[in-house]
């Protein structure tokens, strides 16, 4: 059973993310975690949406609206991801973590990515699965 679909979840969470870098010009993690009143990993996910969309860029610890420069982070993470849940079906992000070597974060970021591209479900149970 599917909690909410993903695309309106992230959206909206990127949404608030890009209002308040908008808004700022440019800010940290934590203003955003501040500001957002977002979770950790559902920032990091709006994060991932955004730079799918080519909309945020980071420079050292700031983001700035701007062209991505988070490519080849989070989309290889990403990619990652998504053959991660093609090999297992349904993971949880642990899971994820322990087989990609990758941190919470990266994880969380890819997340977002996959689910701007409408390509991955979350379950009641918190697992991951590809959406077909």
């Amino acid at each position: 059973m599917l909690v909410r679909n993903n695309a309106s979840k992230f959206g909206e969470n990127a949404g608030k993310v890009w209002h308040v870098i908008a808004s700022n010009g440019q800010v940290t993690i934590d203003q955003l975690r501040s500001e957002t009143g977002l979770s950790e990993k559902d920032l990091y996910a709006a994060v991932g949406w955004l730079a799918r969309e080519n909309k945020v860029k980071k420079d050292h610890e700031w983001y700035r609206l701007d062209d991505t420069n988070l490519d080849d982070e989070i989309g290889t993470t990403a990619g990652k991801v998504y053959k991660i849940l093609d090999i297992w079906e349904q993971a949880d992000v642990t899971t994820i973590e322990r087989l990609s070597d990758q941190s919470n974060e990266e994880i969380y970021a890819a997340i977002g990515w996959l689910a701007r591209e409408d390509k991955i479900a979350s379950q009641s149970d918190q697992k991951f699965s590809l959406k077909y």
